[in-house]
């Protein structure tokens, strides 16, 4: 690569890099307006994101149990009562039906549909579920000097099922889902050492280096989200995922329910800095 070629692929790197949307609330305006619906990573640098799990009031307590038996993919942040769309600790003008940049339906366990909002699928005896995300601690592993690949590539995090099982509740149960970055092994310690303050959204990685220890055959083709590129001499790090509820509730088979498209997440007026834990 020439040195043109190479200043032009930093500039587009840094522009992909580049949040739209710095003020949550202007972010989940324009999702609600249509005016956003692509992936949330990078956006608003320093708030709280959250991934989405809605379900019938008579699966919530199960589902709850299982967050409290598995909280480094299930950190329960916010949740709503029932039919409730608002969630005011989490912004006082949420409404969790039009402010996601994209939704998935589900019924008894199969995807339906992937709509904009869901006003129409909406009733009173939903209950919503705000589960911390990787994303939100991502400002701190930048504004601690490390480079996020994914962000720098444009893409959506890299997404992966594993063979480590869930501690089961009810009907739900599953396999953790992870998801991977990048580092030096100097790096790599920097990263757990940030990401080691933040239990509420997710906290420091589950597992680094080969794969195939928790049953990833192949870091190119990932379950969800993008492949990035891995440098020489870099080690996977991988950090339990937010996916893993989604997945849970699908083989719990429920009559209906809502989460997220994977990387689409509810960016939340909270400040990374108040789930710190030190």
């Amino acid at each position: 690569m020439s040195i043109v070629e190479r200043t032009r692929a930093d500039a587009q790197s840094r522009a992909a890099a580049e949040p739209a949307y710095r003020d949550p609330a202007a972010l989940r305006r324009a999702v609600r307006d249509g005016r956003f619906r692509g992936q949330t990573a990078g956006q608003a640098p320093g708030f709280v994101q959250g991934n989405l799990a809605i379900l019938p009031r008579d699966f919530a307590a199960d589902f709850l149990r299982f967050c409290q038996l598995n909280p480094k993919p299930c950190p329960v942040i916010g949740m709503g009562e029932p039919g409730d769309p608002a969630l005011p600790r989490l912004g006082r003008d949420i409404d969790i039906r039009t402010d996601v940049p994209g939704y998935r339906v589900f019924r008894d366990g199969e995807l339906a549909a992937e709509p904009a909002d869901i006003l129409g699928p909406w009733r009173g005896d939903l209950v919503t579920f705000v589960l911390g995300c990787s994303f939100s601690f991502e400002a701190a592993l930048i504004e601690g000097g490390l480079r996020v690949r994914h962000i720098d590539e444009g893409k959506n995090v890299a997404m992966y099922c594993t063979n480590v099982p869930n501690a089961p509740a009810g009907p739900f149960g599953g396999t953790l889902v992870v998801s991977m970055r990048p580092f030096s092994p100097k790096d790599a310690i920097r990263a757990i050492q940030i990401t080691s303050r933040f239990p509420n959204v997710h906290g420091a990685p589950v597992h680094f280096g080969d794969p195939a220890a928790i049953g990833i055959a192949d870091l190119a083709r990932p379950d969800f989200g993008d492949a990035v590129a891995i440098a020489p001499g870099e080690v996977p790090v991988f950090w339990a995922c937010g996916v893993t509820p989604q997945q849970a509730i699908r083989a719990a088979r429920p009559p209906l329910a809502i989460t997220h498209q994977p990387g689409a997440m509810l960016v939340t007026d909270l400040r990374n800095s108040e789930l710190a834990s030190f």
